[in-house]
Formats: structure tokens, sequence, C-alpha cells
């Protein structure tokens, strides 16, 4: 097992990054699989996570035949249990294969995220680490279209003065007394809202932790997990990152349109 860390290493960025994948994907089938270019997806996104400053990079997964995809990469990988009910469930076995100590930092990359900026995965990782208070990270982006402010696909965030998350929700959030669905935001009165960027950073010990939790009642609502932990008192730090985020893949013409955008010109 990892040795904890000393207080003068506090300072250094030391984070592992952990990116779950299994191929039970409604929407397109095989996903981590799915061919970008000549490498699988889950590799691509390893690959991309590596550019960050993780201490290591490693994809965890229900499936065999990612295992061994990613092994013919060069990807570390391990072996989870099948029957775990979420992504973070996956990822608290991964930091008790892994051996990690429980003040380490874990950064979650989705495996569908063959554009993640690993800028994005370090300030992640280094909120949560300056935010002792906070048990969690992740991130946000102003909104600037009254269609995504609107759009319950699109998750939003209110933050308190540090940048603390208050509530997310799938609905239009914060909402003007006098709103009509139709007029912008009141930019000279206060910020723009804030759409939730699906990047989180944990402490180990509290993703072991998490999918122990009982589920809130607002999770259950929204159908957000990370609603979870404000419901028991855990706190988020928010990132505010000034670029939106790389597009996921999530259909078949997503996957088209990643792979015309990663094309090889020659």
């Amino acid at each position: 097992m990892n040795t904890p860390l000393n207080p003068t290493d506090r300072d250094a960025l030391r984070f592992t990054v952990l990116i779950p994948a299994r191929m039970a994907s409604t929407r397109l089938p095989n996903k981590p699989l799915a061919e970008i270019n000549k490498l699988p997806m889950v590799v691509r996104v390893a690959q991309r996570a590596a550019l960050s400053s993780a201490a290591q990079v490693v994809v965890a997964t229900d499936s065999p035949v990612i295992i061994q995809a990613c092994e013919e990469h060069g990807v570390r990988a391990v072996l989870t249990r099948a029957d775990h009910p979420s992504g973070s469930d996956r990822l608290a076995e991964a930091c008790t294969l892994l051996g990690l100590h429980s003040d380490e930092v874990v950064v979650n990359v989705q495996g569908d995220e063959p554009l993640i900026d690993p800028a994005l995965i370090n300030a992640v990782a280094r909120l949560l680490q300056d935010r002792p208070d906070c048990a969690m990270s992740t991130a946000a982006h102003a909104i600037d279209q009254l269609a995504d402010y609107l759009n319950r696909n699109i998750v939003k965030v209110v933050l308190d003065a540090r940048n603390t998350a208050l509530y997310f929700s799938r609905a239009p959030i914060p909402l003007g007394r006098d709103f009509d669905g139709t007029a912008w935001w009141p930019a000279s009165s206060m910020p723009p809202p804030l759409r939730h960027v699906g990047i989180y950073g944990y402490r180990s010990g509290f993703l072991c932790e998490f999918p122990s939790l009982p589920q809130a009642p607002i999770e259950q609502l929204e159908s957000l997990e990370q609603l979870r932990a404000l419901w028991h008192g855990h706190r988020i730090a928010v990132h505010i990152t000034q670029n939106p985020p790389g597009m996921g893949v999530d259909t078949p013409e997503d996957l088209a349109r990643v792979r015309s955008l990663l094309a090889d010109p020659s």
C-alpha cells in the first residue's frame, strides 16, 4: 500500500486518474472499444489523461476484452466485479486493488471523453488538494445560450462565495423571479449560470466510503449521483474553466464527429 503523504509533499501535485469502462452501453454497443483512428476509444482517453500530471492512469473495467485491449496498447487496467451498480462503486474497488492511501487524490475521467483536456484534469486535482474542507472537486463553465440553460440534459450548478457547490440540477438554476423563458441572462446584474462538467476529484478514502452512503431523495429525483454527497453534508469544490469541455461520445453520430476531428490529415 502507498504511504501517506508527508506534510512537505502537500504542495506537490500527486494524483491518480481512474477511467471506468464497461461494455454495456445501450446507445453505442461496445463503446469503450469503438475505434477512433486505429485506437480503441478507452485507449485514446487514457492517452489524453497521461498528458496530465497524473502519477498513474488506470482503466477500471469489468471486461477481460477491455483489459486485453488496454494491455495491447500499454495502458494499465484492473479487472473489477461485474455487478457494480455505478461507476463510483467500480472506482472504489479499483482504489482498493491499487492500494491507494485514503489521503490520495483520484480523478475520475469518463471513458467516453477522448478529447478531455489534460489541463482540466490537473485543475480538478489541484483544487481538491488545495481545499481540505471538501470531499470532492469538479468543474463548470459559463452558459451563454438560452437553449442550453433550459436543456434538462445539461446539468447546472450554483456556487457559494468560495466556489463550493450549493446545488446541482437539470432545471435552469438560478432562476430569476421575473424570468419568462425567453429573455436571456441579465449579464449586467450577476455572473452567468454555470454548466457542470462531468469530471470528479475524490480523496481515495471518501471514494471508498461513497457507495455505502444511502441514496438521497434529491439524487433519485434528479438522477445526479453527486447530490448524494451534498445530501450527507460533504462539500464539493468547483473549478470554473474558461473553455467548454471536449465533445463526449454517447451515440454513433458523436463517434463519427470525433473520428472526423481526430482524423489523420495524412
